[in-house]
């Protein structure tokens, strides 16, 4: 069990290093974040001291210009991906300040979109990220940090995959959509009650972005 630690902590060292130089190929970029994702899901919440300690140089890594900036769609994807796992693991903490946490937030919208793209190339990691927003409530980070703009487009993405589900290609549906979901708001976190007046108002711009989309429909 010390020893998967330590060689968990050496993989992550050595990752770590490799983006703080990340490639020019977008493909070897995209290799090395794939990479450290799966590194990321086996490190535990709350991790040990020396652990904390190996995630400050690929936490770093990755919110570099050259990465945070990066233009390509499948980047920003996987990038998201990383992220989600890293908030997975400081929860209920923030693992940036609130400026990057805005940026991150906003990769991590962006990516949502991909949720109404089942054969595409970046859909599973979507919902790995929505799978991750739900279980640690990230939504209720965004309400604190005032992104009511953001919290709105996702609901969008959530009528798009809707309108993909039952008025395209429903048969590709996948139901744990609605599970994962269902929870992103959820109540029962104890930060809840201070965004509680955020969340009434940010709901009522939902229901808005719901009368629009319902008009779509129906013409």
């Amino acid at each position: 069990m010390v020893v998967n630690a330590i060689e968990l902590e050496e993989q992550l060292k050595e990752v770590g290093n490799a983006l703080l130089n990340p490639p020019s190929s977008t493909d070897e970029l995209l290799d090395q974040l794939d990479k450290f994702e799966c590194l990321l899901i086996k490190v535990e919440q709350e991790p040990s001291r020396s652990m904390q300690d190996v995630l400050i140089l690929p936490m770093r890594a990755l919110i570099s210009n050259s990465l945070l900036k990066h233009s390509d769609v499948d980047v920003k994807v996987a990038l998201a991906s990383c992220f989600s796992e890293i908030t997975r693991i400081t929860a209920p903490n923030a693992p940036y300040n609130d400026e990057k946490m805005k940026e991150i937030f906003q990769l991590t919208i962006a990516a949502f979109e991909k949720l109404s793209h089942v054969s595409g190339h970046c859909y599973s990691k979507a919902f790995a990220i929505l799978d991750t927003v739900a279980k640690v409530r990230s939504c209720l980070l965004m309400l604190d940090l005032e992104l009511d703009e953001l919290i709105v487009d996702m609901f969008q993405h959530f009528l798009k995959i809707i309108r993909y589900s039952f008025f395209g290609h429903g048969n590709n549906y996948d139901p744990g959509h609605r599970r994962k979901r269902r929870p992103i708001f959820g109540s029962s976190h104890p930060a809840f009650g201070q965004c509680k007046e955020r969340k009434s108002e940010c709901f009522f711009h939902c229901m808005e972005a719901w009368g629009e989309s319902s008009d779509q429909l129906c013409r």
